[in-house]
């Protein structure tokens, strides 16, 4: 087929988008609806498209032709308006909805291979016999090791409808074994650790905001409360979001009855407010909630209700700045469009949305590149855009969700040494190779504090260096290894901790003493007097 010019094609169909949207009916927001408008408006394009159809030179690919319209109308607005194909737009839904089909496994892909970190307790993989420290090389006949294959794809591959069969090739001790998997519903769960700090200070770890936040949030607060928590520090960093409703929900246990969580506001849409009902259970407890550039959407209401309301103090840095409304509108064929029909503003009446144009998506650099995440300074603040908490506080506007503390990133830490580590990721293969060694035994731990005693037993150290040296080639400088040591093994540490029986919370567990927001939240309770 000769090329089809893509600018005759966009000029011809950047309407069409119109025209199927008068044609279909579409599922918004619980019911359905029919869409309407000026038939003059493109009775014109209407008839291109006809003589287009009937006459062009090639053949024409009329479903390709679609979906490029559509996703070039969607272009000229904003960056979160966006066509999701069937395949797309069903992954996305399902991530959200708190679960998904496929075998149960969590899985790591530190050079080249995916390695199992854990089957999922009563998952379909755990049932046929797959094992902590597989090494996963072969889906149905295709290869997956040393092919360098995107995570995503694996994952792709792996994933399927309840009742459908897969064969799972995997390398255990040098041994090929092949599992024939019948694939079934996998939950999800939305928190990824949840432990006590201390005698009153608890911790959740929030990671997407699904079907299932709310219930899961409120068993691990029910666990945390039983503990003797008072105060809790709640991690949003790297959060996306996810259904603003479960944030509206668990702004609710923290607030007062008639607090102002959020409010949305669009051209056709009046202002609508979400209020706290009085009725949380955590209206006593402190809170310190956890942001940084990662922290998007539902996550930045949730912080942006806090902090408006002078309800606990934000630690971290300036959060995505990702605000917009979108209404999903779904299609016969399994496709659908994320169309912005709102935007998102935090109780002093800020805009959450940052501004966007042609170097949205590389905002995250530019914060590099101008310091803003090394330096409050260099912090991107509209002093024209202020607003005020409930007790009279000044807050700025201008996108994100601006921080009571600022925690830089610090960079003043990273040896060449350290470096050079990560570069070949030495780290996570000698954690695997740990694995190897001693993973019946780190398997049956469920404390921490054995689990740290264990890990200095083994020498967790020592082991990393010869690792290094034998394996990378990779060894410190004189003086070198003093100076990485305070950092370099707590982060050995959580990754050979997570084949644990703790799994996950010993990660973040280990990962306290270096992590300087933490240790900021729980130096600063408040600061709102």
């Amino acid at each position: 087929m000769k090329r089809i010019n893509i600018t005759i094609i966009i000029a011809l169909l950047g309407v069409l988008l119109g025209v199927l949207l008068t044609l279909i009916t579409v599922k918004m927001a619980g019911f359905h609806k029919e869409f309407d408008g000026d038939y003059n408006r493109w009775r014109k394009l209407n008839l291109i498209l006809q003589e287009v159809q009937k006459n062009y030179v090639d053949t024409i690919d009329m479903e390709s032709m679609t979906d490029a319209a559509v996703v070039a109308a969607l272009a000229k607005l904003d960056p979160h308006s966006v066509y999701l194909p069937p395949v797309e737009l069903t992954e996305s839904e399902t991530e959200l909805a708190g679960n998904f089909e496929g075998i149960g496994i969590t899985f790591n892909v530190p050079n080249d291979t995916a390695i199992v970190l854990s089957p999922i307790t009563g998952g379909p993989s755990e049932k046929a016999g797959l094992m902590q420290g597989d090494r996963i090389v072969r889906v149905n006949d295709k290869d997956i090791a040393g092919v360098k294959m995107p995570q995503d794809s694996m994952i792709r591959l792996m994933k399927g409808p309840k009742g459908s069969k897969v064969k799972i090739t995997v390398n255990r001790n040098g041994t090929l074994i092949p599992f024939d998997i019948i694939r079934d519903k996998i939950p999800v769960h939305c928190i990824d650790a949840a432990f006590m700090i201390d005698e009153t200070t608890g911790y959740i770890k929030l990671s997407k905001f699904t079907r299932t936040t709310y219930t899961e949030f409120t068993a691990a607060v029910a666990k945390l409360l039983a503990q003797g928590m008072t105060r809790l520090l709640f991690d949003l960093r790297d959060n996306t979001g996810g259904y603003f409703d479960q944030a509206w929900k668990l702004a609710n246990e923290f607030l007062e009855r008639g607090d102002e969580v959020v409010y949305m506001e669009g051209r056709q849409r009046p202002r609508q407010n979400f209020d706290a009902d009085g009725r949380g259970f955590l209206r006593d407890i402190q809170i310190s909630v956890l942001i940084d550039e990662g922290t998007a959407s539902s996550s930045e209401i949730f912080a942006g209700a806090i902090q408006d309301n002078d309800r606990g103090v934000i630690v971290g840095r300036r959060s995505f700045g990702k605000g917009l409304v979108q209404e999903p509108i779904n299609f016969t064929d399994g496709s659908g469009i994320r169309l912005t029909v709102s935007r998102f503003y935090t109780p002093s009446g800020r805009c959450i949305q940052k501004p966007y144009g042609d170097d949205y998506q590389y905002d995250i650099y530019e914060r590099y590149a101008h310091g803003e995440m090394t330096s409050a300074d260099s912090m991107k603040v509209d002093t024209t855009a202020v607003f005020y908490t409930v007790r009279g506080r000044r807050v700025y506007g201008g996108g994100g969700i601006i921080p009571d503390l600022f925690v830089p990133l610090d960079t003043t830490k990273a040896t060449n040494f350290f470096i050079n580590c990560n570069k070949k990721a030495t780290q996570m293969r000698f954690a695997q190779s740990m694995f190897d060694k001693y993973g019946k035994t780190l398997a049956g731990i469920d404390d921490f504090d054995r689990l740290d005693r264990y890990m200095d037993e083994i020498d967790v150290a020592a082991q990393f260096l010869d690792y290094a040296a034998r394996v990378d080639g990779l060894r410190p400088k004189e003086g070198e290894w003093e100076e990485t040591v305070p950092y370099l093994m707590p982060q050995l540490k959580a990754l050979v901790g997570r084949f644990s029986k703790l799994s996950d919370e010993a990660f973040y567990r280990f990962y306290l003493p270096i992590d300087d927001t933490i240790q900021t939240a729980l130096k600063n309770s408040s600061v709102v007097e």
